[in-house]
Order: C-alpha cells, then structure tokens, then sequence
C-alpha cells in the first residue's frame, strides 16, 4: 500500500498544504524576524544565518524591516501574531518598553539576536561589548598608543553605545589613562556619520594618535576623511573599526577591526528557538567569542 501511494504522489506530483498541516499540529512552521535594516552589513549576515538554520530545519521566515520606527515595529507585532508565528527573532534593535510589553502579549516563544533588552528574561545571543570595546582599546594600547579617541554610535545607546564607551574607558583606566569626553565623538554607525565625526575630532584634537571607531562603516568614514585631509593611515594616524564586515576587507588600506560572528549569531538564534519550540529545550541566553582581525590601518609607535 505505502508503495502504491508513493507511485500515485510522484504521478499526481501531489505536495502537502502546508496550511492544513499547520491547522492539524496547531503550528504554521513560520518565524517573524524583527530587524532594522535590510541594507546593513551587520544585519544581513546575522538574517543568512538565520536563513540556513530555519532552511536546514524546514521552516520558513517572514522577515519585516522597522527601519527602527516604533510605529511600524508595533504593527509587525500584530501582523505576526495574525499569521500565527512559531517564535519570533529580534535582529539588533533597541526594543522599548511598549514593544517589550507587546511581545510578552503574543505569547511565542522570543529570542533576540545582537542585542539584549535590561530588565527581562528574555534570551538573547550576543557579543560582549563591553569586554570587546576594551580588548580593541587595549590592542591599541599595547601597540604603544596613548592618545586614542573613539567615534562612539548613537549617543544615550544603551546597547552598542553606552556599553562600548564603558569598555574604552575601562581600558584607558587600566593603563593610568584618564582621556575626558573631548575625545568621544558620535555618529550612528553609518559611514556618512563617520565623515562627519571624524571632521570635528581633527577640528579639535590634533595630539591624538589613532582611532577607535565603533562599526566598520564609521572606520571607513574616518579613513576618508583623513584621506581628504592628507593625513596618511596608518603612518599618520591609526584607525581601528569594529564588526569585521565585509567593507573592512575592501577599504584602503584594509581595516584592522575587532570581529563579531554575526553568521553564528543568526544561526545559533534560530536554532536555539526551534529546539525550543520542537523540543521544549530551555532557552538559555550566549556569549559569543570575539578577535581582533589585523590588516594594515595600526602602526605600532616605538
């Protein structure tokens, strides 16, 4: 009998509903992703590494792109909750209270990836940035630079800002190093606010030796706006980036910069909300190691 019904599936081409399955087993095979951007470096990569795991483990995604409005992000809630979503992942957003108290409303299992929400239990997978701030200040130190400044993210960002200055400061610390705020300047973590930032530390810092950028693109921002000022990289100046994306590799010269693995951060994501959801495995929130990637943007002073 199996084989006969095997032989009249392959003559009919018959494929199953997918919807009727998801009826009968109360599950539609579906997660929502939540992410800012769809254009970002950082997010994309984390979004194939969610892709392969949910394509290795048979389930689809419905990506929906906030572009960081609070608005929008609320009614991509609803929109998940309506297409009755297995779980949800949170791509590198800043969640507010209103949109945290909206996801414990759906009632699915949640996991957020390269970011973290304080307060909550929710899991999450993440580097640690603090501790990856200070090893990337520290690498500078040990090089023989003193007079390091930082083109810090978003100012007031409790979660790749705030924790990044800490762990650049803390570094500073270590060292009888105490540079004040003159030295922090702030972008948004895109190239264009790199230019910018990195003119107003030239207008005001001439002693400085090299640079702390806290994302590839505002690195790459930096180097362009030493190149249009004459300022040479690194026999100049020094400039580190941070994220280890693709434009690290394709700036000149190519950047030195601490690596975050955004692949295994989208991947360990979606399968750790998968055995959860199947298996009823506990969720429980990842460190992941970070290095510091060496290429041609760091002189060491004698």
């Amino acid at each position: 009998t199996r084989r006969r019904v095997l032989e009249v599936i392959e003559e009919l081409g018959y494929q199953p509903n997918a919807l009727a399955r998801g009826l009968v087993c109360k599950r539609s095979h579906t997660i929502g992703i939540l992410m800012p951007s769809l254009s970002s470096m950082v997010t994309s990569e984390m979004l194939k590494g969610i892709e392969g795991q949910a394509h290795k483990s048979e389930k689809s995604v419905i990506v929906c792109n906030t572009d960081n409005d609070g608005i929008r992000t609320l009614e991509y809630l609803d929109m998940l909750k309506e297409k009755q979503v297995d779980g949800i992942i949170v791509v590198s957003a800043n969640l507010t209270p209103v949109q945290c108290e909206k996801l414990t409303q759906i009632k699915k299992p949640v996991v957020l990836v390269s970011t973290c929400y304080a307060g909550s239990n929710l899991p999450y997978v993440k580097v640690d940035d603090e501790s990856a701030a200070y090893d990337t200040t520290k690498y500078l130190l040990k090089k023989g630079h003193r007079r390091i400044a930082m083109i810090s993210g978003t100012k007031g960002d409790i979660i790749a800002g705030l924790p990044r200055i800490n762990g650049y400061q803390r570094a500073l610390a270590d060292y009888g190093l105490k540079l004040g705020d003159e030295y922090i300047f702030y972008g948004d973590f895109t190239f264009k606010s790199g230019i910018a930032a990195m003119e107003q530390l030239l207008a005001r810092s001439s002693d400085i030796t090299a640079v702390f950028a806290a994302s590839d693109e505002m690195a790459a921002g930096a180097l362009v706006c030493a190149y249009k000022r004459g300022i040479k990289v690194p026999a100049d100046l020094s400039i580190i980036g941070y994220d280890n994306t693709q434009i690290a590799e394709m700036t000149i010269p190519p950047l030195t910069t601490l690596s975050q693995p955004f692949y295994r951060m989208g991947e360990l994501g979606m399968k750790m909300l998968i055995d959860h959801i199947e298996q009823g495995k506990k969720m429980e929130s990842q460190i992941l190691p970070h290095i510091i990637v060496e290429r041609e943007t760091v002189k060491a002073l004698e």
